[in-house]
């Protein structure tokens, strides 16, 4: 029994130094790692400093200001390039972008950014897939695809970012398959999207139809890229069991646009007992004047609940003269309805 005791004893000495110098290691993994990324951060805003007039002269288009960009070191040239490109998020103004284009082109970065992509650093590889799609580099579709996996969350954005710029048809499916994947932000989901409009709607029609499940996925798609081909399917679907199917699809009639069916249509969901899809058959009636008689059947819920009652205020108000004289009869109402009446008339008289 003693024998046994020492040996155990012996193996536990053991178990507890492995423990020790494994979360000694782990330690100093995650301090050279916050070393390196520190020393990267300190180059890269040196760098920015340096050539940030540059490249501010550059894309106003001074010529010498380029001659210098194209002059820089190599390793320079990423950290460039995202001085570029990071503006672009939030202006994208065509000049802009197109100049920015022609710089990016000029400094030859296609050879760095091959490099980048395969770098350990998540920092990197965001770079390069922005670059390559900004100077749309078609060839590299397939890889910028792939990095729709990448293990970092940045790198994933910055590939749909990357596919948004590329606009290459090759890379739709992959854009639409991945609108549900919920670890990309949504805003940049839709922005892909967006970027190649109409084009998507085929796929989404596919799928659909091979997917019902996510269903309410493509619906909110479709109020992005659908056109009046959409129509007749998101018809079909808003007679769907599910609610969120029902609300999604009268969203995205009102984006599609309304034909005499689609709007008869929408004009019986106003009476639905579910006030979600109350709410969006009154935003899907905004601006229709033809058949159905829909400014009646709207003023009908200017007392609904809040979220029915607005829609239905702002379609009258769109509807001009018929919604005029709905809305001119509802002012005089008590309560909500006259409240909303009023406030869209005194809105319309003064945009007229």
């Amino acid at each position: 029994m003693n024998d046994w005791l020492l040996a155990f004893e012996r193996y536990t000495l053991w178990m507890v130094w492995i423990a020790v110098g494994l979360a000694v290691s782990m330690t100093c993994a995650v301090a050279v790692g916050r070393i390196v990324f520190a020393w990267h951060e300190a180059q890269r805003r040196r760098a920015e400093r340096h050539y940030e007039p540059l490249v501010r002269r550059a894309v106003d288009g001074d010529k010498n200001a380029l001659h210098a960009l194209v002059r820089s070191p190599s390793r320079y040239r990423l950290p460039i390039a995202r001085l570029l490109i990071i503006p672009l998020v939030n202006d994208r103004d065509p000049a802009r972008v197109a100049a920015t284009r022609a710089i990016v082109r000029a400094m030859s970065v296609i050879p760095i950014a091959d490099r980048y992509l395969r770098s350990l650093w998540w920092w990197r590889r965001a770079v390069a897939l922005h670059v390559l799609g900004l100077i749309q580099v078609r060839d590299h579709t397939a890889r910028i695809v792939a990095a729709l996996d990448d293990a970092n969350a940045d790198v994933r954005g910055a590939a749909l970012d990357a596919l948004a710029d590329l606009q290459d048809p090759a890379s739709l499916p992959a854009i639409v398959v991945r609108f549900q994947d919920t670890s990309l932000q949504r805003g940049r989901r839709a922005a892909a999207l967006a970027a190649f409009g109409s084009r998507c709607e085929p796929f989404l029609l596919d799928l659909s139809d091979v997917d019902p499940t996510n269903r309410v996925s493509y619906a909110r798609a479709l109020t992005i890229c659908g056109t009046e081909r959409s129509r007749p399917v998101l018809c079909r679907w808003t007679a769907d069991a599910r609610l969120e199917v029902r609300v999604a699809a009268l969203e995205a009639l009102a984006h599609v646009g309304l034909d005499e069916s689609s709007a008869l249509l929408a004009i019986n969901a106003l009476d639905n007992g579910e006030t979600p899809v109350r709410a969006r058959a009154a935003g899907a009636l905004y601006g229709w004047t033809g058949n159905g008689n829909a400014a009646w059947h709207l003023a009908r819920h200017l007392d609904d609940a809040w979220m029915v009652a607005v829609p239905a205020a702002r379609s009258l108000q769109s509807m001009r003269e018929a919604g005029r004289m709905e809305l001119q009869a509802c002012a005089l109402r008590p309560g909500l309805a006259g409240v909303l009446a009023r406030q869209m008339l005194w809105e319309a008289d003064v945009q007229w």
